[in-house]
């Protein structure tokens, strides 16, 4: 941007030259046509000049120190969130992450965003073949409590069009719904939410908890107690287990990351393919180990599981398992053009597993559990618009080798 310093600031925001307040800078005299203004932004904080008391308002500026003078006038209320510099420096106020994110308290208490995706599912192999077309839209609501405390919600309305429904109607739940914030170190989230645990090899879906996670250094901790909610798809009027408790510890050293979990689910729900997918309940303690490495675009990871669960050890199921990890790049939302390339290999008992990450149909499967390999990709067609497809083939651990394949593909749109 070619402006200098005294134009930009005194023009663009609109600061009045004849303002009165005190000069603190030594290159900037008294007779020029700005000291007015550079005096006021001064006093306002906005601007705070070198360590050796000069100003340099003849030097030109870039858009990102622009965008920085942008975020310290939001901050102090010298102009409104609904200014056209705001507008105009939105993806560099943006790249300002933390500051720009304090900022925003100052526009509205509460904040929506939102996501729609177009998915399709076509599944083939020894269970028959099955398609399936959902549009989901979610919205959020992020409200501000206090400067460490805010609310989060999220509303979720699913419109089958082929599958389980292809009439097009539609279901509108609230599914989230949960406190975050932190006291002194420990960073603290209370209510329903999505949770994650161990890469979403264990488990990838809603629970009511509360969780707790402490960061020191290149290592971290984290913990959650609660209770495990319903599975989408199948009997979701039951929930997938009782009580739980998950303890994590991980650390990097250099592009290398290593984390141990341990999870302990109590009267957890899973089927049984030899009495006809009829449901049973046991108890199930998990513990993973994984590794993970980066180098350059490439990411290569390894986790290896193992599971103690009443009902899968009474049938002689198989109780350990682990997966494999091939990425390159990553399609970015806010990159054009961006994309990326990934692969897994799965070998899991059924102990290992409740609720999986990924698209493909291992609960087609019994107590011995599933292997298989996945491959996708996905591009960012226009910014905050990425598609994906991915290819599934999994098989039976168990005597039948039944195979599931499974072809998925999907469109989300992020506003």
């Amino acid at each position: 941007m070619k402006k200098s310093l005294v134009f930009a600031m005194a023009m663009a925001l609109g600061v009045s030259a004849t303002a009165f307040a005190a000069n603190p800078f030594s290159d900037l005299p008294a007779g020029h046509w700005a000291y007015g203004a550079v005096a006021k932004l001064a006093a306002a904080g906005v601007v705070d000049g070198y360590p050796d008391g000069t100003f340099k308002g003849d030097k030109t500026m870039t858009r990102y120190e622009m965008a920085q003078i942008v975020a310290k006038a939001l901050a102090k209320g010298a102009i409104g969130a609904d200014d056209k510099l705001v507008s105009e420096f939105a993806d560099e106020l943006d790249n300002l992450g933390v500051r720009v994110a304090k900022l925003e308290k100052n526009a509205d208490n509460v904040k929506i965003t939102g996501n729609i995706r177009q998915s399709y599912d076509r599944t083939t192999g020894d269970f028959g073949k099955s398609d399936a077309a959902v549009l989901r839209s979610r919205l959020w609501f992020t409200g501000e409590v206090n400067d460490n405390w805010h609310y989060v919600g999220m509303l979720q309305n699913q419109q089958n069009w082929i599958g389980k429904n292809e009439s097009g109607d539609s279901e509108t739940t609230f599914q989230r719904a949960f406190l975050t914030g932190n006291i002194g170190v420990v960073n603290l989230k209370a209510g329903r939410d999505n949770n994650t645990y161990a890469e979403g090899n264990v488990w990838d879906h809603r629970t009511d908890a509360i969780s707790a996670s402490v960061k020191s250094g290149a290592t971290y901790f984290n913990a959650a107690y609660g209770k495990l909610a319903n599975k989408d798809g199948v009997n979701t009027d039951k929930s997938a287990g009782d009580k739980y408790f998950v303890g994590t510890i991980g650390g990097d050293l250099g592009n290398l990351n290593l984390e141990a979990n341990y999870m302990k689910l109590d009267d957890t729900l899973g089927t049984n393919s030899d009495k006809g997918n009829t449901w049973v309940k046991g108890d199930n303690k998990i513990w993973t180990a994984a590794a993970n490495y980066k180098a350059g675009d490439f990411k290569i990871g390894a986790m290896y599981l193992k599971g103690d669960n009443d009902y899968v050890d009474e049938k002689n199921g198989e109780d350990d398992g682990w997966v494999a990890t091939l990425a390159y790049k990553g399609a970015s939302a806010a990159k054009p053009g961006s994309w990326g390339l990934y692969g897994k290999y799965y070998d899991q008992g059924g102990a290992t597993y409740l609720k999986h990450t990924m698209n493909g149909h291992y609960d087609m499967f019994g107590v011995d559990g599933f292997k298989g390999y996945m491959v996708g990709g996905n591009l960012t067609l226009a910014k905050n618009m990425v598609a994906a497809v991915e290819w599934y083939d999994l098989k039976d651990k168990g005597s039948t080798d039944n195979h599931a394949k499974t072809l998925w593909s999907q469109m989300v749109v992020t506003f």
